[in-house]
């Protein structure tokens, strides 16, 4: 057989060792000189480091440059020597995935990633702590030690309070965005990695609700056949599909930006246009208003509405008009397609075309975890104070109260 390869041609033979493994590389080139110098060929490594870490230029764990790729991949390997390098890559892959939209879209948020902690760190985090980290959270950890928390920010820069990789909502003068460290409160079970978030009462009564489903959990654990799997792994996976997806975008409220966790896209977002008013809505389970012991009221959730005039302006019966004021709103809410509240009262935004939306938002408590909200807003052209025709009803499709898979 070393005779055979030995008389291929580069071309040949380049393909040949693409198709093996690293360790078969390795092997392969302990046979003669000719395998060891195609084995050690930069564009072949370079292949390597592309498909299993995505590197496109060599470069260490910590982002320092290599003046080679097989060097890169070796130093990789030898730096998680300790853990699955299925797991690894699969790490490697969700924070790449986050970090490249961040870049695109929120660059702001990603600088203030850390960099990745050390075995030393997080042992001496475990002894302090009296617990054994899951191993897919000591690689997250590895990667990027959390976000620089806001306090630790330039002043003079644009305000760090939103700027939680996770993102958050807001509702009256109730306002969450979640960093990595998190302002809000998740509980990791450090037995089978179970991520669980705080309801209103989680220390008192005990009650808390997983952030992922467990039978998701023991699914990824039968696909990667990994020890432990890790609650929190898979949540930020699914939070960068959302992201990816554009179900979850960076909104601007004032000076502002931050990661908005209302849907943007159906069946989670509704969008109705009437006599050129056009209003999207959508909603999102607020965990830590929860209450598990209430029969009346144990889930709560925000809701946002968003309208704005189209850039043809109001146009009623063939006539258009160049702005409109709500005058009245009204609401049906649903829990399991029974009526438990109805809203009806005064609002006065007034909309211009080219403005962008007039938000506003509220919550609803249900007592289960699944519900909707219908309604309709009453308008008039022109102006409240100097109206240019009747009041016109503009409707707002059902949208859904729904306690999702996945909680954040």
């Amino acid at each position: 057989m070393g005779k055979e390869l030995d008389g291929l041609g580069f071309l040949p033979l380049h393909i040949i060792l693409s198709k093996l493994s690293p360790s078969d590389i390795i092997k392969v080139s302990c046979a003669n000189k000719r395998l060891r110098d195609s084995a050690s060929d930069e564009s072949l490594w370079a292949q390597i480091c592309y498909q299993e870490l995505q590197l496109s230029t060599p470069q260490d764990d910590h982002g320092n440059p290599l003046p080679c790729f097989m060097l890169a991949y070796q130093l990789w390997r030898e730096a998680f020597s300790m853990y699955p390098w299925p797991l690894v890559k699969r790490v490697k892959r969700c924070w790449d995935k986050l970090k490249k939209w961040f870049n695109n879209n929120f660059p702001e948020a990603e600088a203030t990633l850390r960099r990745g902690a050390s075995e030393s760190d997080i042992e001496q985090l475990q002894t302090l702590l009296k617990v054994k980290l899951p191993l897919p959270t000591r690689l997250l950890y590895r990667f990027h030690d959390g976000q620089e928390l806001p306090e630790k920010r330039n002043p003079k820069t644009a305000s760090s309070s939103w700027l939680g990789i996770i993102g958050g909502y807001s509702f009256y003068n109730h306002s969450v965005n979640v960093y990595l460290l998190p302002r809000k409160v998740f509980f990791l079970n450090c037995t089978n990695g179970q991520l669980f978030v705080g309801t209103r009462k989680p220390l008192t009564d005990g009650e808390m609700i997983p952030c992922v489903p467990n039978t998701l959990i023991r699914s990824v654990h039968d696909l990667y056949g990994e020890e432990q799997q890790d609650a929190m792994l898979l949540w930020l996976e699914e939070h960068g599909r959302r992201l990816e997806n554009g179900i979850i975008k960076v909104c601007k409220e004032g000076d502002d930006r931050s990661i908005n966790l209302f849907p943007e896209v159906p069946p989670l977002c509704v969008t109705t246009v009437t006599n050129g008013v056009q209003v999207r809505a959508s909603a999102v389970f607020v965990p830590e208003f929860a209450d598990l012991v209430d029969e009346a009221e144990k889930f709560t959730f925000a809701y946002s509405i968003r309208m704005s005039l189209l850039p043809e302006g109001c146009v009623i019966n063939g006539m258009t008009f160049v702005s409109c004021q709500l005058n009245r709103r009204h609401w049906i809410i649903r829990a399991d397609g029974e009526v438990v509240s109805s809203v009806d009262d005064e609002a006065y935004p007034l909309l211009h075309p080219g403005e962008g939306e007039f938000v506003y938002q509220s919550c609803a408590p249900l007592p289960s975890p699944s519900g909707s909200i219908e309604g309709h807003f009453t308008f008039v052209p022109g102006r409240l104070a100097d109206p240019s025709g009747g009041p016109f009803e503009v409707q707002v499709a059902t949208f859904p109260l729904e306690m999702p898979d996945y909680v954040f």
